[in-house]
C-alpha cells in the first residue's frame, strides 16, 4: 500500500486532493491530511522511518515563514531529511510564482487551475 500525505490549509482544496486520489488510487492508498506547513511537517517526521511516497503541498498556508510562502519551507524541510529523497513531491498552489519555487526546489507542480480542470492529472503523478 502506498502513503500520501496532502498539506493545504483550505478544507475545501485538501478534500479535493483527497477525494480525487480515492477515486483513482483507491484502497491502494493510506492518505494523511495537515491544514498547515507546521503540521504537515510532524506528519513528515512522525513517518521518518516509514516515508511517504507521495507528499502534496499547497504554497500559501500560514504567513509564519515571510518572506517564503509555508509550503516553500515546508518542502525545504521535507528535502532535509535523507528518509524522504524518494518521495515525490508535487506543489500544487494558484500562486503565480509556483513554477520558479517548483523548479528551485527540485519538485514538480501543477496550478491549481488544472486540477480544477481535468484530475487525470492524479494519475500522472507516477509515484
Amino acid at each position: 500500500m502506498k502513503h500520501a500525505l496532502i498539506v493545504d490549509d483550505s478544507q475545501s482544496w485538501n478534500n479535493y486532493h483527497c477525494q480525487n486520489l480515492a477515486q483513482i488510487y483507491g484502497e491502494e492508498l493510506e492518505i494523511d491530511r495537515a491544514y498547515t506547513a507546521r503540521e504537515g511537517y510532524d506528519w513528515v517526521y512522525n513517518y521518518v522511518e516509514n516515508p511517504y511516497d507521495l507528499i502534496i503541498t499547497d504554497l500559501s498556508m500560514e504567513s509564519d515563514f515571510a518572506p517564503k510562502f509555508a509550503g516553500e519551507w515546508f518542502v525545504e524541510q521535507v528535502k532535509l531529511l535523507k528518509q524522504y529523497y524518494k518521495t515525490k513531491i508535487v506543489i500544487i498552489s494558484g500562486s503565480m510564482a509556483i513554477k520558479q519555487i517548483a523548479e528551485d526546489l527540485g519538485v514538480d507542480y501543477i496550478p491549481k487551475y488544472v486540477v480544477a480542470s481535468d484530475i487525470s492529472v492524479y494519475k500522472n503523478l507516477n509515484f
